[in-house]
């Protein structure tokens, strides 16, 4: 999966630090980052390029965390307030192509490219200081009274000064399912959205429940089928949701009908292990769950 990216180490312990000549510097607008493609690889800029070709004394830079040696930053725009919808790779692909690069040979990309990026450990960073991104451009103002929130030099936090209310960054508990049947496994695709893969029944944890309640209910509302014998699998930080995804399998308990909930879903459907024809794109956690259910049901 994307977040393994051993012999390399990741590093996110919070930091207070100012940028050197050779460290990362990465600048997201809305679902894009600055970023290019050379030699088949990608490349943000680091920040003596990045301070030549812009006015730096508009950006405030954020440590975010270090793979070995490398150490990244978020630049992020002084008194700038972002209005309109972030979703990710859930957004329009072709959102980036509004924003106009200030470094020569950068430009902005959507940051669904993260899926097919390489070297895997810097699209890794990258996708892991997007998350830290939105919490921060989420984050200016305190929800509790209204003033401008400070970010602590201690700890990974924005703190109000004027009654003491402490934000940490939003990690959301969210489900992937593998719906099984025997030698069948449950497929699906998303609805209205850019990516167009099969993927899983998923969704997120409500109040008051549950990993194994959310299992229950998303595969309810999605697809209108019990289930029994869940078993957790394995997590996976997904930051392009913030989410840290919890992966389980369970079996079909009763009717395999399948009701699909239109508005989340525009294909459910039952796969034989034997019919699955898909490769290791070595990046999310439903991929690598399909294929786990191929590997042990396919007939020898």
């Amino acid at each position: 999966m994307i977040q393994d990216i051993l012999p390399r180490h990741l590093d996110n312990q919070f930091r207070w630090l100012t940028p050197q000549k050779s460290d990362i510097i990465l600048l997201f607008e809305g679902s894009s980052v600055l970023a290019k493609w050379q030699d088949e690889k990608i490349y943000y800029p680091d920040y003596e390029e990045f301070c030549t070709q812009t006015d730096a004394a508009k950006y405030t830079f954020i440590y975010v965390l270090s793979v070995d040696e490398i150490q990244y930053f978020l630049a992020m725009r002084k008194g700038e307030v972002l209005e309109g919808s972030f979703q990710g790779e859930l957004s329009d692909a072709k959102v980036h192509e509004e924003y106009q690069s200030e470094l020569d040979g950068y430009d902005f990309l959507g940051v669904n490219i993260f899926r097919s990026a390489v070297p895997k450990y810097r699209a890794f960073a990258a996708i892991t200081a997007y998350h830290l991104y939105g919490w921060y451009r989420d984050n200016r103002f305190c929800g509790r009274c209204g003033k401008p929130m400070v970010h602590d030099k201690k700890e990974r936090m924005v703190r109000c000064m004027c009654c003491n209310n402490m934000v940490f960054p939003k990690i959301c508990p969210a489900v992937i399912i593998g719906v099984t049947d025997g030698d069948r496994i449950l497929l699906t695709k998303y609805a209205g959205r850019t990516y167009k893969n099969y993927a899983l029944v998923a969704g997120f944890t409500e109040i008051g429940e549950t990993l194994e309640q959310t299992v229950e209910r998303e595969v309810m509302e999605e697809v209108g089928l019990h289930v029994k014998n869940i078993r957790y699998y394995k997590s996976q930080p997904w930051a392009l949701s913030g989410s840290l995804l919890a992966g389980f399998f369970c079996e079909l308990d009763g009717d395999d009908t399948i009701s699909l909930q239109e508005d989340e879903l525009s294909v459910g459907k039952w796969a034989h292990a034997d019919d699955l024809e898909l490769e290791d794109d070595g990046i999310s956690l439903t991929r690598e769950m399909i294929l786990k259910f191929k590997e042990e049901h396919t007939k020898r």
